[in-house]
């Protein structure tokens, strides 16, 4: 299928973006046939292609986040960059971007600056605090907004904290501006105004706190750190088997209470049991209720306790590798991995998680810094000679 018939197909999104969120929400217009053209700086490129050389010499964030689209080099404190890119933005639908604070607006790229000049135009900013406020002008990065947000005192053992292990509240800003994207084209389509888009990776992932935050609020007390213990729901956790591999299982209801209480632990009368007759029972004797399902996974084998509980009705399983989880049999079964290119290479990728009927993913390379500088430069209209000149004085 070519992309000319996927959903976002004749849509132009121009970016200046950088790391993980905008990135993110760009491939995911890109998966969807959109044009994402990656504005970059001469030479070095997104700095994200430098976090790591893993993946055949590359970043293994930099080809996780932009398969797809197509490298752009500008030096936009050149007036001659500038102009490229306003061309570029007279024809665009979309500009996304997560500069510094206030380097957008420095540029003449704020969003109001935006509207005014191309009415059309959705521009999407990803910000650390918002583009208002006092922490307007602070630098953010990942692991501070898991840190400002409280997430990593939620995260961890009772003795020490943690972060969690993938950039969460990137992914949370870079799924924000995406849905957001989404919604202004669609309005735009259906009345004809475009309206910007603003996110932040701290009210993203301040979103995705919602539970904890009325938990503490309403509670008196934030949840506990408990490893991989579910702080408000037990039993709901891990547990070591006699063969000393760990199994995660789940009691969600009363009735999978009853049921493990009869015929995993062969302790029906724990059912009724005032200690552990409710949820918050359960949980306010938490530390009892573990010494019991512990005794019961020390007499059986992690397989055989997965067989038992899956045959009662208990969802479980056990506690993956990231090797283990890249040959899971649900991923291959459901045929999830394609082959893309990048330099020099290729490598498997994952489709996007949301199918559409009939509609196959868009799975196009990952480019090399500035490899569609020339090509986008002609289709604006620049002679060869006018484009080795910008080379040569390093505007591309």
């Amino acid at each position: 299928m070519t992309v000319q018939q996927l959903p976002l197909s004749g849509i132009t999104v121009v970016s200046l973006e950088q790391a993980v969120a905008a990135p993110y929400a760009t491939r995911q217009l890109a998966d969807l046939g959109a044009r994402v053209i990656k504005v970059e700086r001469p030479g070095e490129g997104d700095f994200a292609r430098r976090y790591d050389t893993t993946v055949h010499g590359h970043s293994s964030y930099f080809v996780w986040l932009n398969r797809s689209k197509e490298s752009l080099t500008l030096d936009l404190k050149d007036p001659r960059g500038r102009e490229i890119l306003h061309q570029l933005l007279d024809g665009a639908d979309v500009f996304l971007q997560n500069l510094a604070p206030g380097a957008a607006d420095r540029l003449g790229l704020g969003a109001d600056a935006l509207t005014r000049r191309y009415p059309r135009l959705i521009p999407c900013t990803i910000s650390g605090y918002g583009t208002s406020g006092p922490w307007a002008d602070r630098k953010a990065y990942d692991l501070l907004m898991q840190c400002q947000t409280g997430l990593v005192s939620l995260t961890g053992t009772p003795e020490e904290s943690a972060r969690t292990g993938i950039s969460v509240a990137d992914i949370a800003a870079g799924m924000y501006a995406y849905s957001g994207v989404l919604t202004a084209l669609f309005t735009r389509a259906t009345t004809g105004t475009a309206h910007p888009v603003e996110v932040s990776l701290f009210e993203a992932l301040a979103e995705w706190m919602g539970q904890p935050a009325y938990y503490t609020r309403y509670g008196g007390q934030q949840p506990p750190r408990l490893g991989t213990q579910h702080a408000t729901i037990t039993p709901y956790g891990t547990y070591t088997a006699a063969d000393g591999r760990d199994v995660l299982f789940s009691i969600q209801n009363e009735r999978e209470w009853a049921a493990l209480c009869a015929h995993f632990l062969g302790r029906p009368e724990l059912t009724d049991d005032p200690r552990f007759a409710t949820g918050s029972d359960r949980v306010a004797h938490r530390a009892e209720l573990n010494v019991i399902v512990a005794e019961r996974f020390a007499r059986s084998d992690a397989e055989e306790i997965m067989k038992d509980l899956e045959g009662i009705g208990i969802a479980c399983a056990g506690v993956n590798t990231v090797a283990e989880f890249l040959d899971h049999p649900v991923l291959a079964a459901r045929d999830r991995w394609r082959e893309i290119e990048v330099p020099g290479a290729t490598v498997q990728a994952l489709i996007p998680p949301a199918d559409l009927a009939g509609l196959p993913a868009r799975m196009d390379p990952v480019p090399a810094v500035g490899e569609h500088t020339d090509a986008i430069l002609a289709e604006l209209g620049r002679s060869r000679e006018a484009i080795e000149a910008l080379r040569a004085d390093a505007v591309v």
